[in-house]
């Protein structure tokens, strides 16, 4: 009745201090937060929702075993069949199966991310919502019945004629005034923890951002090391769209920490393609080349090659830029550049 009377306008109401009000929209402010935090970091770290609903689990999460491949190591698994299958000696299949590795590598790093954000980021985030804020709402809900209850017994003090009635109403003001006042200072107190929530979060934060660092420090250094093999046969970046493969690192504007690694990328298009292949197109000279895989001639035009083995090649006027002419004894025959290596 109190309640339906104040929602009227018919009755008044015992305002709670500033103090605790501030408390109360602090808290409130960041339960809304911490939540909209939480289920956008699992849906970053995991975007596939059923997925997530089995993976964020995370108190289990230290101790169970991957249940399914994620998606680079799936990538990987593909690439390194498709390698095989089309043989590890060609230059295409090696690619493959070293793409197929780092991914792979990827994917770990991936699950440990996903596996140490959850227990260390998510996990104090969700036990604050299901844990300290339920607290608190059970609190404040006990706060707000212990007012109306309060402000009932004002409105029967108000109403009383008699002297006994009176009496009786003071009595019932007192009690309830010191109910209310004793529920006001536990809720205070909790509300007050919000400060201490806030710097146990800002630590969580920390270790986050610190697995998120590791993660893509990995991936940068696996990626990299990837670089740097396929770096072995120069033009296979060179042959798609005629650009260097160093313009995509020199178009990223790359941290200052990265920057020592990213001095030591391969210059595959200065150590190699600048001044050797595209030299040697330009040219009527021959360079001895050391074949980097076997390949098989798809016809007469073509010289087969067995890799490790050293031929002579040149350039023809007007030919295919992916391709030189090669010599090896009394034998001739178009080659692919992607599977030579200029000598010095």
């Amino acid at each position: 009745l109190q309640f339906t009377e104040e929602k009227l306008g018919q009755a008044e109401k015992t305002e709670l201090d500033a103090h605790l009000e501030n408390l109360l929209s602090k808290a409130e402010c960041t339960k809304l937060w911490t939540e909209k935090i939480m289920k956008q970091t699992e849906v970053l770290l995991q975007p596939n929702p059923n997925a997530r609903i089995e993976e964020f689990v995370y108190e289990k999460l230290d101790r169970k075993a991957p249940s399914r491949m994620n998606n680079p190591e799936l990538l990987g698994q593909y690439m390194i069949d498709a390698g095989n299958e089309f043989g590890p000696g060609t230059a295409y299949g090696n690619a493959l199966i070293k793409c197929g590795e780092t991914q792979k590598r990827i994917g770990t790093a991936d699950r440990e991310l996903i596996q140490t954000s959850a227990i260390n980021f998510l996990t104090p985030l969700r036990n604050f919502i299901e844990g300290d804020y339920k607290t608190i709402t059970k609190e404040r809900k006990l706060l707000q019945n212990k007012r109306l209850d309060l402000d009932a017994a004002k409105t029967r003090l108000k109403k009383a004629k008699v002297a006994e009635a009176r009496a009786a109403s003071e009595q019932e003001v007192r009690i309830t005034q010191s109910e209310f006042d004793r529920q006001a200072e536990i809720t205070r107190l909790l509300l007050e923890g919000i400060s201490s929530t806030h710097a146990h979060h800002l630590r969580c934060l920390n270790d986050f951002v610190e697995a998120q660092m590791t993660y893509y420090a990995q991936c940068y250094q696996y990626m990299l090391d990837l670089q740097k093999q396929l770096g072995s046969f120069p033009s296979t970046f060179l042959s798609n769209n005629n650009q260097s493969s160093t313009t995509p690192v020199q178009n990223v504007s790359t941290p200052s920490v990265l920057a020592s690694a990213s001095a030591s990328l391969p210059s595959v298009s200065n150590s190699i393609v600048t001044p050797g292949l595209s030299e040697l197109k330009s040219s009527s000279g021959s360079r001895k080349a050391r074949v980097l895989y076997d390949y098989d001639a798809a016809n007469s035009s073509e010289l087969s090659l067995l890799a490790d083995e050293v031929i002579t090649v040149y350039s023809i006027p007007g030919m295919d830029s992916d391709w030189l002419m090669g010599e090896r004894g009394n034998q001739k025959g178009k080659v692919p550049i992607t599977y030579l290596e200029l000598l010095n």
